[in-house]
């Protein structure tokens, strides 16, 4: 008796030329961070003026000047990243960074207080603010948005009353009304490395960032963070405190508003009541643009963190090709929108 042979249908040949692009684009977006950050540098390489004979863009100064600008905007899209991951917001950063400079150089050049005392107070009003956000949004049963948009305009007007609505000029010297040099050189100075005179805010950035990819990938806090975003109900259910995750949140998120804080006033050399206008709209534009889901439970630090690099570099470009800041503005909103609409075309 013949076997006949049954033919199998190659199983890599059957998938179709849609199906094979509907696995690349959900590919992409997934990493739609990374991606994003290649494709301005390329179109920002291609863009750049060019003097000399040199591309001014890929010039290292300007690199490190890219990087400089990104650490303070960064360091707080961290705390805002660890904010929307439990489903809530925090719009108080700004303002909260504006009392915090004030505060800094009201503490050195009034007070006549030291480095230490002074960022000790300035990184525990931070932390004390947030976790206000905190227990007001978890025990009053206020929506966090209500919250930190109340707590913004009280820390704003704070900061205007502290400072007389004056901007507290930072003189720095030895004596009676002068901010210590080391505060400077803290903040603000350069670290040489490997021939290159990288800013000191960078290590700040890399370190806040680090610090917290470990605390939520590696610590039981984290699953929690997660958890609470994903489903509060369930989590509640399954014994995770979710009060105490949401206050650890804020306080975190104000702690880290306060640290910008103080790379802020040593950048600009003042702590004025006016600082980190908007600021709050742009750590939330990197969030988004990073990959973190607005409704909650899915995103990562280093997404936020390349966010801040995106919007960093936008600026930088924008910048060397006189662009208007009103297009770089609207060309932000346009890329926050297409953020979203990339997030939910991977859902």
């Amino acid at each position: 008796m013949e076997r006949t042979q049954i033919e199998t249908p190659d199983l890599a040949a059957s998938v179709s030329p849609q199906r094979r692009l509907h696995d690349v684009w959900r590919f992409a977006l997934r990493f739609q961070a990374y991606f994003g950050l290649l494709a301005i540098l390329l179109l920002s390489t291609l863009l750049s003026p060019v003097r000399d004979g040199r591309n001014i863009f890929l010039d290292p100064g300007n690199l490190l000047n890219i990087a400089r600008f990104a650490s303070e905007n960064g360091i707080i899209a961290i705390g805002m990243t660890l904010v929307i991951l439990t489903g809530g917001i925090d719009l108080s950063v700004g303002a909260l960074l504006a009392l915090c400079a004030v505060g800094a150089a009201a503490c050195m050049t009034h007070l006549n207080l030291g480095i230490a005392p002074t960022v000790a107070l300035m990184l525990a009003m931070g932390a004390g603010v947030g976790a206000a956000n905190g227990l007001v949004t978890t025990r009053l049963g206020i929506q966090s948005f209500i919250t930190t948009l109340a707590m913004m305009s009280a820390a704003r007007g704070a900061a205007s009353l502290w400072s007389s609505g004056q901007a507290i000029p930072l003189t720095f010297g030895m004596g009676t009304g002068l901010a210590p040099p080391a505060f400077k050189s803290l903040f603000a100075g350069e670290l040489n490395v490997l021939g290159l005179a990288v800013p000191t805010p960078l290590f700040y950035f890399a370190g806040a960032g680090l610090l917290a990819s470990l605390l939520l990938r590696r610590t039981g806090f984290g699953r929690h963070v997660y958890a609470v975003g994903s489903n509060e109900t369930a989590a509640r259910l399954s014994g995770v405190n979710v009060s105490r995750v949401r206050v650890t949140v804020f306080a975190i998120s104000g702690f880290l508003a306060a640290l910008a804080a103080l790379l802020h006033a040593s950048m600009v050399n003042q702590g004025s009541h006016i600082d980190g206008a908007g600021y709050e709209l742009n750590a939330i534009a990197a969030v988004v643009i990073g990959g973190t889901s607005l409704s909650g439970g899915v995103g990562t630090v280093l997404g936020s963190m390349i966010g801040a690099l995106i919007l960093s570099i936008l600026d930088n470009i924008l910048g060397l090709r006189n662009i208007q800041s009103e297009y770089q503005l609207i060309l932000k909103g346009a890329i926050i929108v297409l953020a979203v609409v990339a997030q939910r075309q991977s859902r």
